[in-house]
């Protein structure tokens, strides 16, 4: 914790569409699609003229200052919120919560292997991880990131200059600069304007609650891979640009490829990200926003990302059975075999669409389901049991299922979200923006539909095309749409809605479409006007989050913290120095991630949960917090070679969270056993035999003392040995 202190101180492959001068469809697309002007004054149209180079030198110039004060904002609020370049080693280390320390314990690992190889083969052949068991961790959890930046730290020459906690931890904060960059140039491409990147950057920052918590959880998988997600969707914005030429296709190509395998190969969740986006390119494939080369652009490139990380961890099962590899060999399947998608009418059209998804989801199902059972994989099942309890709303026992329900980061989002991105005027112009760019998007497909062949179809020199909509509008919409639903159902998942919400509340703001549908009904939509509001709102909005927020943000870099967690400091120094150094230690998962840091102990268990024996196994560990007999938990703890249980009193005597989500009730539903306290209990569960572990050992009776023995103790944290084999006399 915490406390005060005082110091001082396409081009398509499709052709061409024919517009009449004077058609309403050309009106809609002058509307709807990038004008002349607005391509004429960018470098990637070939667009060299002064005036054009001065402003993308400005722009490219604000954007690396903005990038550049956010990290350097973020890395102040660490340092006086921990006072982290004064306090011991070891509390440095504890300050990496939960599985934050057991990422970057790998880290630390790699540094003090004698070689490169050395330490690469040490993950590979792990036993301090899960004891009794060697398993690959490269192949297990994402760390190349942590591999990669320890070769960079004995690579380079800054060993006297920097120490290798802070060069990880400025590695972190400084991939929240890309972060902000990667943002500013989505909303610069989208708007047209590098004053819209500018007021993105100046939201992200401003909400900086809500769309980043790298200050305090700085190993986190997602602090790693969503800035490289950010690259990714500003590369896709930029391919589907109209006018590209050739080679400019093919270099943002190759710039989506390495995004979306840097953004793979650093989080766990990718597949899940992916599934969303590919929902998104699929939708308009089928609307006919996008062309069907496009399309498989993107599909190909997400595959290739993904098979190119499930070779490097070593063919980790858990990527070829994701449910996005399926959908994509689903849709080109069916697509291959289905061509005529985008002919005929409107009521043919619909048909097919649906013809065509039912058979695009089942595909996906079997194809999953064939890969599931050919591979014997179960890694992933736990998230779909939560998903299921979580929108199916039925009560469930399942232990890994209610360890998420119960997580506050894994509940619904919170109204104080909505209140606090709308007091940075961030919420109304991204909700009008998606409201009106949405309609103008949903009128541009049911024009597609109406009109045979959509824009997939060639056209006579006398034929008026149907109205178009920019493909990277519609893709960024949509992309703001869908992820805005999963941060909606799930609060853990809002860092990556709300970044994305920042640059596309500034493309409406700076933008030609969102303000000339707003000026054409009064009847002022000239280009004076168009360009007055267009320039002078955003400095507007600026110069009033400056005025409102900058005390604010003076007050906060002022307030000085230090980091105070003597019990936890007190227990790391016993175990360093009280145990042997191949003691095996047992206790709850976020604690034992810290104790395998700072003290290189080896553990039972920890917070990475993408694996169902080890999911087995942490269920197993926690039965000292069930009413379960000294007997079974010594047999339990032996089974896995602890020599030491760690029990805590935060968990014994649990009081954060309400009745039903305290740990020690997960394990008592699990078990059958009636929970603790006043409230209903169903009527199937029956009172245990025996008193709460975790309490009734520290009497030490001999019914618990010929099992365990206690060797620490502080106002937290009690510490037993595991006896190896009782007395039989004692025993019996």
């Amino acid at each position: 914790m915490a406390v005060l202190r005082q110091r001082k101180g396409s081009r398509g492959k499709e052709p061409p569409q024919v517009l009449t001068a004077d058609s309403p469809a050309q009106q809609r697309h002058q509307a709807n699609c990038c004008s002349q002007r607005h391509c004429r004054d960018d470098l990637l149209q070939g667009d060299w003229s002064w005036g054009s180079i001065v402003r993308t030198s400005v722009g490219w110039s604000v954007s690396v200052g903005l990038g550049l004060l956010c990290c350097m904002y973020i890395a102040t609020l660490h340092e006086n919120d921990l006072w982290f370049s004064n306090i011991k080693e070891v509390e440095r280390e504890i300050s990496f919560r939960t599985e934050c320390g057991l990422y970057y314990s790998y880290y630390k690992q790699m540094l003090k292997a004698p070689s490169i190889l050395e330490g690469l083969s040490e993950l590979i052949h792990d036993n301090l991880t899960e004891s009794k068991r060697t398993i690959n961790i490269l192949q297990r959890m994402n760390v190349y990131q942590e591999v990669f930046l320890s070769v960079l730290y004995r690579t380079l020459p800054i060993q006297e200059y920097l120490e290798p906690m802070y060069f990880y931890i400025y590695s972190v904060f400084s991939l929240q600069a890309v972060y902000v960059m990667a943002l500013y140039m989505t909303a610069w491409l989208l708007a047209g304007s590098w004053l819209a990147g500018a007021l993105a950057a100046v939201w992200y920052i401003l909400n900086r609650v809500d769309t980043t918590r790298v200050e305090f959880t700085i190993s986190l998988r997602e602090n790693w891979s969503l800035p490289f997600l950010a690259l990714q969707v500003a590369a896709i914005t930029c391919y589907l640009r109209p006018r590209l030429g050739a080679w400019q296709q093919k270099v943002t190509v190759w710039l989506m490829y390495v995004c979306s395998f840097c953004f793979c190969v650093t989080w766990q969740f990718n597949q899940f990200i992916f599934l969303i986006q590919a929902l998104v390119v699929y939708t308009l494939d089928c609307a006919d926003v996008f062309s069907a080369t496009q399309a498989t652009t993107l599909y190909l490139v997400q595959a290739s990302a993904l098979l190119s990380v499930w070779l490097l961890q070593f063919f980790n099962g858990m990527i070829l059975g994701s449910l996005v590899l399926s959908f994509i060999a689903a849709a080109l399947v069916t697509r291959h075999f289905h061509p005529s998608l985008k002919t005929g009418n409107v009521v043919a059209r619909v048909s097919k669409l649906i013809i065509h998804s039912t058979a695009v989801f089942l595909l996906t199902l079997a194809f999953n389901f064939l890969v599931k059972k050919a591979l014997r994989l179960r890694s992933d099942e736990h998230i779909f049991k939560f998903i299921k309890s979580k929108f199916a709303r039925g009560p469930t026992r399942d232990f890994d299922a209610n360890l998420y329900l119960c997580e506050e980061a894994f509940g619904s989002l919170p109204l104080d979200t909505l209140e606090r991105l709308s007091a940075t005027l961030l919420l109304g112009p991204y909700a009008l923006t998606l409201a009106l760019m949405g309609g103008a998007l949903a009128l541009a497909v049911l024009r597609n539909l109406r009109f045979k062949g959509g824009v997939a179809e060639k056209k006579s020199n006398t034929a008026v095309a149907p109205a178009s909509f920019r493909p990277d509008v519609a893709y960024n919409l949509l992309h703001s749409f869908f992820y805005g639903l999963l941060a909606f159902s799930t609060m853990r998942m809002k860092y990556i809605w709300t970044g994305h919400m920042c640059a596309v509340a500034a493309y409406g703001v700076c933008g030609r479409d969102v303000w000339t549908m707003l000026l054409h009904p009064l009847r002022c939509n000239t280009k004076v006007m168009l360009r007055l509001v267009r320039y002078a709102t955003p400095l507007l909005i600026t110069a009033f989050l400056v005025y409102k927020f900058w005390p604010k943000m003076v007050e906060e870099l002022s307030d000085l913290r230090e980091f105070h967690d003597p019990d936890t400091v007190e227990l790391m120094t016993w175990i360093s120095t009280k145990t042997s150094e191949n003691a095996v230690v047992a206790g709850s998962m976020q604690l034992l991630a810290g104790i395998k840091l700072c003290t290189g102990r080896v553990i039972t268990n920890h917070p990475h949960y993408e694996d169902k024996d080890l999911r087995d196994r942490t269920q197993q560990v926690y039965q000292v917090y069930a009413r379960r007999s000294p007997q079974e938990v010594h047999g339990i703890l032996r089974e896995m070679g602890a020599d030491y249980v760690v029990v805590e009193n935060s968990i014994c005597y649990e009081r954060r969270h309400q009745r039903g989500c305290r740990l020690r009730d997960l394990l008592d539903l699990a078990n059958g056993h009636i929970m603790d306290g006043e409230g209903v209990n169903d009527q199937d569960l029956v009172a245990a035999a025996h008193p709460r572990f975790c309490d009734a050992v520290k009497s030490e009776s001999p019914e618990y003392g010929v099992f365990f023995k206690r060797t620490f103790r502080n106002k937290t944290f009690h510490v037993y040995r595991v006896k190896k084999k009782a007395k039989k006399g004692d025993h019996s």
